[in-house]
């Protein structure tokens, strides 16, 4: 018998106690994701009592954004995201600008130099893929145009954050980080966006050339040795192995990687099965996300900082929300599309966190300003599910009391919710 058993004690007490937690949260009309929070804190090092392992459990939190993200690929073809590219490429960018100004400005106010304030800012700008999912499935939108447009929006997100990580380490002595961070990358500004932008090119011919051939037959070998057991080790197996290889050789997200390998076993007569094959171990280790986020979470930053915290909640859930919804709106999408899109993307995540990471070894980034953009992802991922399904009475009472909403909504170029 081993005497280090973090992975069995992380994935026990996280998984059983999210159980009864999860439960209680349910019963208590709250997500249940509130309860994977909670256990998330108190199995955390800022919590007394069992401290589970936090590598073991981001690790394993990765595993569940990858089977979430394939799962996903496996119901969004490559029609699906171009049909709405003309609304979420535009969309995301100008959102995320909008979201970094007004970070950086909250930094700005609080004395913060110009460099850690455009790392809050980028920080509060980037949707989390669990939480949108999530809230898309709950409402069984994932296959709706609202949908398809927060998804579409979600791709264009990680790819500007897959640019913006390789691009901080050669900017951070002119952000005002350390030297010798900074020196990691002898290439220059241009030379390196190129080769990043030349690697997710590659990446995306690869997956749309080879992967479209390659995987559907391969799917289709293991499905004529009639052996169930090898299928969903093909499927887990194909999901990834993708997305590492995905990362290590073209340097994208492991999300991306395997929301691409899903969009190509799509092309696969078995894809609805692979779906059902890997929902048990995509939803097991989904929970573990929550968890680990709960985990950074230190209580004493709501004593500490409870204004900032607030400004910071306000920026992810109000701050992003409006800058959203107006351009849905301006894309002369009905009222309600717009209102759903923007409330999906009303939460900070995964990326967030890598970016905490990244700044803090480049030292671009305070020690507060962690605390604060794990308290700002804490609470909108909590507040998230209510204010999404919140949006349909939301959009009904404002149709009903105002004529320009009604507008709005009845307008021409509508699409089903």
């Amino acid at each position: 018998m081993p005497h280090s058993v973090s992975l069995i004690s992380t994935m026990a007490v996280g998984l059983g106690l999210s159980l009864v937690l999860g439960f209680i949260a349910v019963r208590l009309r709250l997500p249940a994701l509130v309860g994977y929070l909670v256990t998330g804190m108190i199995v955390g090092p800022f919590t007394p009592g069992f401290v589970a392992d936090a590598e073991i459990a981001s690790q394993l939190a990765e595993i569940g954004i990858m089977l979430l993200m394939f799962g996903v690929g496996l119901h969004f073809s490559f029609a699906d995201l171009m049909a709405v590219r003309r609304l979420a490429l535009p969309g995301a960018l100008v959102q995320m600008t909008v979201a970094t100004l007004l970070g950086m400005g909250l930094a700005w106010s609080w004395g913060w130099a110009w460099g850690p304030a455009l790392m809050l800012g980028l920080a509060l700008s980037v949707a989390s893929t669990v939480v949108l999912l999530r809230a898309l499935e709950s409402a069984n939108l994932t296959d709706s145009f609202v949908g398809r447009a927060a998804i579409g929006w979600l791709v264009v997100e990680d790819l500007a954050m897959v640019l913006v990580l390789v691009l901080l380490p050669p900017l951070a002595s002119v952000l005002g980080g350390s030297v010798a961070a900074s020196d990691a990358s002898s290439h220059s500004l241009g030379m390196t966006m190129l080769l990043t932008l030349l690697r997710v090119g590659a990446f995306v011919a690869v997956m749309l050339v080879l992967g479209r051939r390659l995987f559907p037959w391969l799917l289709l070998q293991v499905h004529k040795t009639g052996s169930r057991e090898l299928f969903t080790l093909c499927v887990v197996v194909g999901a990834v192995s993708i997305a590492y290889a995905s990362a290590a050789l073209f340097g994208v997200s492991f999300a991306l990687g395997a929301f691409f390998a899903g969009m190509v076993m799509r092309e696969s007569e078995f894809s609805h099965r692979a779906a059902e094959e890997s929902l048990p171990l995509r939803d097991a280790f989904a929970v573990l996300f929550f968890v680990s986020v709960g985990m950074l979470f230190d209580p004493q930053v709501l004593l500490d900082r409870p204004l900032q915290v607030i400004a910071v909640v306000l920026v992810i859930m109000l701050g992003k929300t409006v800058a959203a919804a107006l351009l849905v709106l301006a894309f002369r999408h009905p009222l309600s599309v717009a209102l759903k899109v923007a409330a999906s993307l009303a939460q900070i995540g995964e990326f967030s966190f890598i970016l905490v990471a990244l700044g803090r070894s480049l030292g671009l980034l305070p020690p507060e300003g962690q605390s604060l953009i794990v308290a700002g992802a804490l609470i909108s991922i909590a507040l998230n599910p209510l204010m999404f399904h919140s949006m349909g009475p939301l959009q009904r009472w404002l149709c009903q009391r105002s004529a320009w909403a009604r507008r709005l909504e009845e307008r021409g170029d509508t699409h089903p919710a």
